[in-house]
């Protein structure tokens, strides 16, 4: 497991964003208060390893494979839990992080956001 932290809060962008532009922006929780209404907050973790290219996200009780990871994602994920996720397997961002599944996650509290 390289990482695995549970949801906490759902703003209330977060859902928009995801069925708009099929993202998630995901964060620690408490970390950046004024973004509160726009990402998934969840617990804090630790970054044991390195996200690349073929790891599995797995959100909730779906997976997806992940086809790409910007230059940025592993450092700002360790730094503030923070990177976007993109769930149509297209990367065009340094903090993202890009997954192709066969739909897209459900957004509940207290599921598990993990990558291995």
């Amino acid at each position: 497991m390289k990482y695995e932290a549970s949801i906490t809060s759902i703003g209330n962008l977060a859902r928009n964003f995801l069925e708009s532009n099929k993202s998630i922006i995901i964060l620690d929780e408490g970390i950046r208060p004024n973004l509160a209404e726009m990402v998934v907050a969840h617990t804090k973790a630790e970054l044991k390893e390195d996200i690349v290219a073929g790891d599995t996200l797995v959100w909730g009780k779906h997976a997806f494979s992940i086809t790409s990871v910007g230059e940025d994602a592993n450092k700002n994920l360790r730094d503030e839990g923070h990177c976007t996720i993109v769930f149509n397997g297209d990367n065009n961002m340094p903090g993202q992080i890009s997954v192709k599944g066969d739909m897209e996650p459900r957004l509940h509290r207290e599921d598990l956001i993990q990558i291995k």
